[in-house]
């Protein structure tokens, strides 16, 4: 049985440049997988070592995922092999066609008893891939998990976070995780770790191989916010003045 990680290939935003009009481009921008998806590359890696499990990196995307520096800086981060899905169809995917996709790459693989997802991709940040994802799948999908205590060959028991309590979960296997970005700390390959990267295996497949569905979402434009300088203005006074008067000037600007 294999550990599978789903990871994500996104525009570093250093890159990122924003257009006179609002548009943004992503021409020069370096590919690079996401803070998110690396913390769950590191989780996976741990516990198949601790496992003595085999980790499989999944990952689906347009042309930017066939260039072997991407595939390298997958494989670099531990897993035993890559499994990606390219296609020019997935320059534009929205949450459902890429769970459907990965699930379809995750049908190829085989058997399985745990895929681990990031929280978000680090572009979007929508969090919906990891739950969709189990929804196809038919097997039991869980989010926030923040610490994964033990696996055995059925279940897993894991920490899982929420905005009042922190819950211990025993989930059965198979099973779909998205993991927090705090679970761990992703380390930073060493020369050793590239270099046997470039010897591991890959199988790709298209958008066709895995029967990859459609978007239910559409883009209509994708525009940075304006900017805005700031007023610089200090409200002298006792508080009750100073709260006043900043009700007053907020009602003129037509905040409030």
């Amino acid at each position: 049985m294999s550990i599978v990680v789903c990871c994500k290939l996104v525009p570093d935003t250093k890159d990122i440049q924003v257009k006179d009009d609002g548009s943004i481009s992503f021409d020069k921008a370096e590919w690079i997988v996401g803070d998110f998806d690396l913390v769950a590359l590191e989780a996976g890696f741990q516990l198949a070592e601790k496992n003595g499990q085999k980790l499989i990196a999944l990952s689906a995307g347009n042309k930017q995922l066939s260039s072997s520096k991407a595939k390298k800086t997958i494989l670099a981060r531990g897993p035993a092999e890559l499994v990606i899905v390219t296609d020019e169809a997935m320059a534009d995917a929205d949450t459902h066609m890429t769970a459907q996709v990965l699930a379809g790459g995750i049908k190829k693989i085989g058997s399985y008893n745990l895929v681990i997802c990031g929280e978000g991709s680090s572009d979007l940040y929508f969090q919906q891939v990891g739950l969709q994802l189990g929804e196809i799948l038919g097997v039991p999908t869980i989010n926030g998990i923040s610490e994964i205590i033990e696996m055995t060959g059925d279940k897993l028991v894991a920490k899982r976070s929420t905005e009042e309590d922190i819950e211990t979960v025993e989930i059965p296997l198979p099973a779909v995780i998205s993991v927090t970005a705090d679970i761990c700390q992703s380390r930073i390959p060493k020369m050793q770790d590239i270099l046997k990267a470039g010897k591991k295996p890959v199988t790709e497949y298209t958008f066709q191989d895995v029967e990859g569905g459609q978007n239910q979402s559409e883009v209509v434009s994708l525009k940075a916010p304006q900017t805005v300088e700031r007023k610089q203005v200090v409200l002298d006074g006792a508080a009750e003045e100073a709260v006043e008067a900043l009700l007053s000037s907020l009602t003129q600007d037509g905040v409030l």
